[in-house]
C-alpha cells in the first residue's frame, strides 16, 4: 500500500493506510491487530497516530506489541474516537502515522516496570525489548486485570490497593506508564524513573499545542518532549 514519508521537525515519520488483521477483547479493553506495512515500529514508548473512521481528529496510542509482520494496540473504548477504533474488524483498514515522540531509554541496569489501567500499553513492547524484567501492575477492578494476561509474569494489584504500594525501598531503574496521580506517585518514591505520560493530542507532532502538561514545574508538549520523560523532578 502506498506509504508517504512526512518529515516533522528534523524527524521522519510515515503515514499509511493498514489493514485491520484482528480485534481481540480482553476485559473492558480491544487488541487491535494491524499489519506493519513499510512502519517501523520505533523505540518502546513512542507512539502512533491511529486514524479513526468517520472522526476528524485522529487518537495517539503507544505501540504495544510488535509481531513480525503486525502492531498491536490496546484501547480502552472512552470517547467517540475510541469507539470507533475498537469497532474495526479484519478487513477493514485505517490511516496511521508513525512512529512519534521519545520512547524509553533502554540502557538500564535493573529495570522495573510499573503500570496502571490502559497505561499498560507500552509495557509488553517494553518487556520484550528488556528481556522480561519484573513488572507491576494496578487496575481498578478484577475485570480490568484481565488484561495483566500480556505481561504473566507481572504482580498485579487492584483498587482498593494502590500499585505503588508495591514499589521496593530500592526499586532501581523504574520505567512506569499510567494515570498522572500513579505517575506522581512513583516520581516521588523512584529517583531519575522514565515515565510516559498521558494528555490527549489533535496533530501529534507539536503543532497544535494540545498535548502541554506541566510536569515538574515545566510546561512539556508530550507529542515532542515526551511521551516519556526523565528530568521530572
Amino acid at each position: 500500500m502506498p506509504c508517504d514519508t512526512v518529515s516533522l521537525g528534523g524527524r521522519e515519520a510515515r503515514r499509511e493506510r493498514l489493514d485491520v488483521l484482528g480485534a481481540e477483547q480482553i476485559g473492558p479493553y480491544t487488541l487491535l491487530r494491524l499489519e506493519r506495512g513499510e512502519l517501523e515500529p520505533g523505540v518502546p514508548g513512542q507512539f502512533f497516530m491511529l486514524e479513526a473512521p468517520g472522526r476528524p481528529l485522529p487518537r495517539p496510542m503507544s505501540l504495544c506489541q510488535a509481531p513480525p509482520g503486525g502492531l498491536t494496540f490496546l484501547l480502552e473504548p472512552v470517547g467517540p474516537g475510541t469507539r470507533s477504533l475498537c469497532s474495526l474488524r479484519p478487513g477493514d483498514a485505517i490511516h496511521v502515522l508513525g512512529p512519534l515522540g521519545n520512547g524509553f531509554d533502554l540502557d538500564v541496569q535493573s529495570p522495573l516496570l510499573v503500570g496502571g489501567g490502559v497505561g499498560i500499553a507500552p509495557l509488553p513492547y517494553l518487556a520484550e525489548a528488556l528481556g522480561d524484567p519484573p513488572a507491576l501492575l494496578g487496575f481498578r477492578s478484577d475485570r480490568h486485570a484481565e488484561v495483566a494476561c500480556l505481561l504473566p509474569d507481572a504482580e498485579v494489584v487492584v483498587e482498593p490497593r494502590l500499585v505503588t504500594d508495591l514499589l521496593p525501598d530500592d526499586p532501581g531503574d523504574v520505567l512506569a506508564c499510567g494515570p498522572e496521580p500513579m505517575l506522581e506517585a512513583v516520581r516521588r518514591r523512584a529517583s531519575g524513573a522514565q515515565l510516559a505520560w498521558e494528555a490527549p493530542m489533535a496533530c501529534g507532532y507539536g503543532a497544535c499545542y494540545g498535548c502541554v502538561v506541566e510536569v515538574g514545574g515545566r510546561y512539556r508538549r508530550l507529542c515532542i518532549d515526551g511521551p516519556v520523560l526523565r528530568d521530572v523532578a
